[in-house]
């Protein structure tokens, strides 16, 4: 009835306990982004039926997997190989699609931990969309990716439960790195674009993922960005009351925000400079020195 989708990369770590949490599906699919540990072994024991693509970025990647991987269900559960399915969540995802009404996708609840502490002020968001028909959901944004469902959201009792810090701090900082890069580059091609954000659909949308979407594009219009990420987990979403795993959670997403912060100033820099060297604008049209007739009638005209 529920087919399982699980995104890998090397995830020998963490994929055992998380096929394990997804015992009441009988369709679990491993999307697998060419593993060089034992992750598709560990699968296939577990008899998951493994799907490998070269990763390109996160939108493109789950829209491919969406639409070619060979689902049995009509109905489609979403996680990462660091998360897992409480029994509660279980039972929820069953009873949601035996009688789903006109909701083509669900959202969860999720809890993040560090080690065995439950983050439960300090991230940004809780809720997540990941039971859903795979032909009725698209993903957009190359990384972070918004949900964008073509019906109807409900929401799902139970948890989801996150452990990003299962393979140590250094995996964190660098998977983070990575994101940091395909973040700046979003940015990049948002203003390339003029893709524009809508200060009214920030606050006042009900959807959850365009409300998400509007908020980080105002989010990166706004100055001392990591100052003020750190503000809003630990001080906005109290973030102290999760004591010391909260101040150095909040510490690193603050950190996190200066990398995107850094590499979106260096994109730009190497745009203006292309932009230059090819005789044209930052915005991508024509540019010519001007004469000095043209400046003197301008001048007047000025005056």
């Amino acid at each position: 009835m529920i087919s399982v989708l699980v995104l890998t990369k090397n995830e020998e770590r963490d994929l055992l306990g998380c096929l394990e949490s997804l015992s009441w599906s009988d369709d679990i699919h491993v999307y697998d982004s060419y593993s060089t540990d034992q992750t598709p072994e560990i699968a296939r024991i577990k008899r998951a039926q493994v799907t490998q693509r070269h990763f390109d970025d996160w939108s493109s990647h789950q829209n491919w997997g969406l639409a070619n991987i060979p689902f049995r269900h009509p109905w489609v559960f979403y996680l990462d190989a660091d998360e897992r399915v409480t029994p509660e969540l279980a039972a929820s995802i069953r009873q949601a699609v035996e009688n789903p009404g006109d909701k083509v996708a669900f959202r969860v609840k999720r809890r993040d931990f560090w080690g065995k502490r439950w983050l439960k002020h300090a991230v940004t968001s809780s809720y997540y969309m990941r039971l859903f028909r795979p032909e009725r959901m698209r993903y957009k944004r190359l990384v972070n990716p918004v949900s964008i469902p073509d019906g109807p959201v409900g929401e799902l009792a139970g948890y989801l439960d996150h452990h990003p810090f299962s393979k140590g701090m250094t995996h964190w900082l660098t998977r983070h790195n990575s994101y940091s890069s395909l973040e700046a580059q979003q940015i990049e091609k948002n203003r390339t674009a003029n893709q524009r954000f809508s200060l009214r659909q920030a606050f006042l949308t009900k959807d959850s993922n365009q409300r998400r979407f509007h908020q980080k594009e105002l989010f990166y219009r706004m100055p001392a960005r990591p100052l003020i990420k750190f503000l809003l987990l630990y001080v906005g979403k109290r973030g102290f009351l999760d004591g010391s795993a909260g101040l150095s959670y909040a510490m690193l997403q603050s950190f996190y925000e200066f990398m995107i912060v850094l590499k979106t100033e260096e994109l730009t820099q190497k745009s203006a400079s292309t932009a230059a060297s090819n005789g044209l604008s930052p915005s991508g049209t024509l540019s010519f020195p001007p004469t000095s007739n043209f400046e003197s009638t301008s001048a007047k005209i000025g005056r």
